[in-house]
């Protein structure tokens, strides 16, 4: 398959073909997974990622079109195919990475409001603090309060313990007294 084939592959099952009425528009699959979704995705998108993980489809990080793929693969379909394990962490610095270069370039403005969150969602995914601020305003400037409140609620959580503790049993990470207390009556987000 083409490079441009297979960007235009993941786009497609991701946003919907652009002809689509419902093109760019949240949904459920975006928010909902499922095992057969998981599958699904496997199937269809699991060798790209282990070849955007491997460096070899970085370039596609020189188009609007190709860095949102890129990003997707990295940052949402690995949550996919990798589900509860460590792995499904391993390509989040390169949709970061990818998603800095995006930032810098412009692309998300040639997107929909509701497919510009996904150039967000890498730093919404960070442990680390200042993508996590960077995240709140990147997402305030969309001007939904529900995803402003995500985003918020995700910053809460690493500023207060430096990483989402939800995710040290995958990561093999002890918990500290407090996140065990934390985790008793969290909500999860993801994984």
């Amino acid at each position: 398959m083409s490079d441009g084939a297979a960007i235009r592959a993941i786009l497609d099952f991701w946003l919907l073909p652009l002809d689509d009425p419902g093109f760019g528009r949240a949904r459920e699959l975006w928010w909902n997974g499922s095992p057969e979704l998981d599958a699904e995705i496997r199937d269809k998108f699991g060798a790209l990622l282990e070849k955007a993980a491997a460096g070899r489809l970085d370039h596609w990080a020189n188009s609007p079109d190709g860095a949102l793929a890129l990003i997707l693969l990295c940052d949402q379909f690995s949550r996919n195919i990798h589900r509860k394990t460590a792995q499904a962490f391993a390509t989040d610095a390169k949709a970061r990475e990818v998603a800095r270069i995006a930032l810098s370039r412009f692309y998300p403005a040639a997107f929909p409001h509701d497919v510009r969150l996904f150039f967000y969602m890498p730093f919404q995914h960070s442990e680390h603090l200042g993508d996590q601020e960077l995240c709140c305003a990147l997402f305030r400037a969309l001007g939904n309060e529900d995803n402003d409140k995500h985003a918020t609620d995700h910053r809460d959580i690493v500023a207060r313990f430096g990483r989402f503790p939800h995710r040290n049993e995958v990561l093999g990470r002890t918990c500290t007294p407090e996140e065990l207390e934390y985790l008793k009556t969290a909500k999860r987000f993801g994984q």
